[in-house]
């Protein structure tokens, strides 16, 4: 049997060290984990992204932790070997220690074995909360989506230098507060690489160029099974929303010319006995 990945296990996981990329993808749901799981990934991120992918909204901001938990849950049962690491959602980390331990403490208990937040430096003081509280934390810099209206959109941070120093400098301030592992999104393949090469921790890119120790896609996205969201980083292995479209448009067409279901789909009357 597969043992099973854990924090630890990562922390010290680095391309320059000689490890192999990490591989991160998101799951919402058990068959979603299944197949994440089974195609060899070594994080399975559940995301607030849920709130756009799977739900139907713009943005990220309308899914709570109750949301996330019941996300959560559903992944565990599956009993994946790769780390289920699941999103802290907006407002659940920003008020007081206390809280923002008990929110990450409830999406433990669904079955997260850590839990992600997107910040730098102002954020280091709940990093601390939550790794004393013995939770294992992973940050997120660059584009962070809760913070959407503040960047105007979903626009790529970290261009100038400044602000790629600024970048380094939130890097290092996460590590000092515990995370093990942080993700990049949304800057350039040259900022992220200073991030990668000043810290210890792994680095995981999202629309971050190829020199981060691994990259993280939307389950959706990758298999394309949405197709309204475009981005730049996304590479579709699959075109599974036309596939799927194809296969319901072949099934309703069976049915409305009766050849579905015939009489080897169908349940019958027992014979009687002779």
């Amino acid at each position: 049997m597969d043992v099973r990945i854990t924090v630890p296990a990562l922390r010290a996981h680095k391309v320059a060290g000689g490890r192999l990329p990490l591989v991160m993808v998101t799951a919402y749901d058990a068959p979603s984990a299944r197949m994440v799981d089974e195609a060899g990934a070594d994080l399975i991120l559940v995301g607030d992204s849920v709130a756009m992918v799977v739900l139907g909204y713009d943005d990220t901001l309308h899914v709570g932790v109750a949301d996330l938990a019941h996300h959560t849950a559903a992944v565990a049962r599956t009993l994946p070997r790769a780390l289920v690491v699941t999103d802290m959602p907006w407002l659940s980390y920003h008020r007081d220690r206390a809280d923002t331990v008990g929110n990450a403490g409830a999406l433990v208990r669904a079955g997260a074995a850590a839990v992600k937040l997107e910040g730098g430096r102002s954020r280091v003081g709940m990093v601390e909360a939550l790794v004393d509280a013995q939770i294992p934390v992973m940050g997120h810099l660059g584009l962070t989506p809760q913070s959407v209206h503040v960047m105007g959109g979903f626009k790529v941070q970290a261009r100038e230098e400044e602000a790629a120093k600024a970048l380094v400098d939130d890097a290092r301030a996460l590590v000092g507060a515990g995370v093990f592992a942080i993700v990049l999104e949304g800057v350039p393949a040259e900022a992220a690489a200073e991030v990668t090469n000043a810290v210890d921790v792994p680095t995981i890119g999202i629309g971050a160029g190829p020199h981060c120790d691994g990259q993280v896609l939307v389950f959706h996205d990758l298999l394309g099974l949405q197709d309204q969201l475009a981005p730049r980083f996304v590479r579709r292995y699959a075109e599974l929303k036309a596939e799927g479209v194809k296969a319901l448009a072949t099934f309703a067409s069976d049915v409305r010319m009766g050849a579905f279901p015939t009489s080897t789909e169908s349940y019958h009357r027992s014979r009687p006995p002779r």
